[in-house]
């Protein structure tokens, strides 16, 4: 790593040797939503090759931001450090930054289920959540479903299908209050670009279960105001 380095002595910098490397920051999103064996990790970014991966996770290693154990049932799998986890707001307040230039999928362009689960974390307003009864959202976008448990203003996201080895949490329990069904129309209903009801007219997202008003209820806790510059446009 010494031989990539910028030869400053700056903490952003410093920073940037660790996670800057393509593909680093997005191994860390994935391992921030929980432990990985490599074959999931692969599988949830399926342009990387493998020789990059395998260069990237020893990169991360040797700076102590992740690291290799051992979990029942599972073998092998990589996990993030302490010093690793401390990224997980730096993550997400840059994952809430480039959401507002997202625009449309280009071709081509995937959504993966720990992509997914840290775009739901990225949007959870805890204020808003805390001051709302407790729900259970079931997200499903394709092959992909999530699981959104709002409790006390806190939010617990679990993977549903498709299915994981068991690394570590709990299934969540009991039934979902609401199913709902959507493609990249999601996003546009989190920035609050198109409201739920509008997304449903048009046949964009889908209540497949449970009170529709929870839509609407879902779309006021997962949200993303647009940035200065799209609101001046």
């Amino acid at each position: 790593m010494a031989a990539r380095g910028y030869g400053q002595y700056c903490g952003v910098a410093t920073a940037v040797e660790l996670i800057g490397e393509r593909w680093a920051l997005l191994i860390v999103r994935d391992l921030l939503v929980g432990p990985r064996r490599y074959t999931d990790l692969k599988a949830g970014l399926p342009r990387i090759p493998t020789n990059i991966l395998s260069t990237r996770l020893k990169d991360l290693q040797a700076g102590g931001v992740v690291r290799r154990v051992p979990i029942a049932r599972c073998g092998l799998v990589y996990e993030l450090t302490p010093y690793g986890r401390e990224l997980e707001p730096i993550v997400v307040a840059l994952g809430r930054w480039g959401f507002t230039r997202m625009g449309d999928p280009r071709e081509g362009d995937v959504v993966t289920p720990d992509s997914l689960t840290i775009a739901l974390r990225t949007a959870f307003q805890v204020g808003v959540a805390a001051s709302m009864p407790d729900t259970a959202y079931e997200l499903h976008v394709g092959d992909i479903v999530l699981r959104a448990d709002v409790r006390r203003g806190e939010l617990a996201v679990a993977q549903l299908a498709p299915a994981l080895p068991p690394v570590g949490g709990r299934p969540p329990e009991g039934d979902p209050d609401v199913v709902l069904a959507a493609g990249p129309a999601i996003r546009s209903v989190i920035s609050g670009e198109l409201s739920p009801a509008d997304a449903v007219e048009q046949g964009l997202a889908h209540v497949l279960q449970g009170d529709p008003a929870l839509f609407e209820r879902f779309a006021r806790v997962f949200h993303i105001d647009p940035g200065p510059a799209e609101i001046a446009a």
